[in-house]
């Protein structure tokens, strides 16, 4: 008979989650995964198969956990440049050691590109969401007035989504609690209606 597990597989996922988000995936041992979880190796392969199958897992779970975060941040506001802005300045954590980890979706596409299919898909899941929404918020906030009527909303939106890209690298590259937030203004200000 089976020995029931002796561990509670979400909090081990979430250490998995903070060791992946902190090194990637190619720097990322077994060992490393092992001590974090605080699981033996057998107990780590029956849960959760090998390392890229737990890679996999935390990704999917860590991009569900901030694509949720990101969609009630810019839709929460009634005005969509608040939204907007609520959106890229939640980005930036306060805690200087979590601001430093970036964002681990950036660190999966800068690890791997888009040579990975499977990584590849899952980005492709949550990023037209994203889109979708601030979309439907760029061009709300066209019709109040808040933003600039002149700009083409589908390009506007891509915008903001690149600009959440450079901020979650320069925080990763070390920039600065004030320095982000900063960028992350100047860039909404830039859909401002005028």
């Amino acid at each position: 008979m089976a020995r029931p597990r002796e561990f509670d597989r979400d909090a081990a996922l979430q250490k998995a989650i903070d060791v992946f988000w902190a090194k990637g995936f190619a720097a990322t041992t077994t060992d490393d995964l092992k001590d974090a979880m605080g699981i033996g190796r057998q107990s780590l392969y029956n849960a959760f198969g090998d390392k890229r199958q737990l890679y996999v897992e935390a990704l999917r779970t860590y991009q569900r956990g901030t694509t949720s975060g990101h969609l009630h941040r810019l839709i929460e506001p009634a005005s969509p440049i608040a939204g907007i802005e609520e959106l890229l300045v939640g980005l930036i954590d306060e805690d200087d050691d979590r601001r430093l980890l970036g964002c681990m979706g950036v660190g999966s596409v800068s690890e791997f590109g888009s040579a990975d299919p499977e990584l590849t898909a899952l980005r492709e899941k949550v990023a037209p969401v994203l889109h979708e929404k601030l979309l439907a918020r760029i061009q709300e906030g066209q019709r109040t007035g808040e933003i600039d009527s002149t700009l083409d909303a589908d390009e506007a939106a891509s915008f903001v989504q690149m600009t959440m890209t450079g901020l979650q690298t320069a925080a990763r590259a070390g920039g600065s609690l004030d320095g982000l937030r900063r960028l992350a203004r100047f860039s909404v200000d830039r859909l401002k209606a005028k």
